[in-house]
């Protein structure tokens, strides 16, 4: 049996499709990765105002002063 060469361009065209797909995919859920990553940083931003907010009436301290 006698086996084809594989040429440049054979080459070339499998990689084109095989980048093709995976650029395809990559576009239909950078959407959704773009809400999901603003998300959470959203919620993490709220848990450490929350958490520091929380931290300092721990710490702080009641300074009274008179005037007699």
């Amino acid at each position: 049996m006698a086996q084809a060469r594989i040429s440049r361009d054979d080459l070339e065209s499998k990689f084109k499709e095989v980048q093709d797909g995976l650029q395809g995919k990559l576009d239909d859920k950078k959407q959704s990765l773009v809400a999901i990553g603003a998300g959470v940083g959203v919620v993490l931003l709220l848990l450490f105002f929350l958490l520091g907010k929380r931290s300092g009436k721990k710490k702080t301290t009641l300074v009274e002063i008179r005037r007699v």
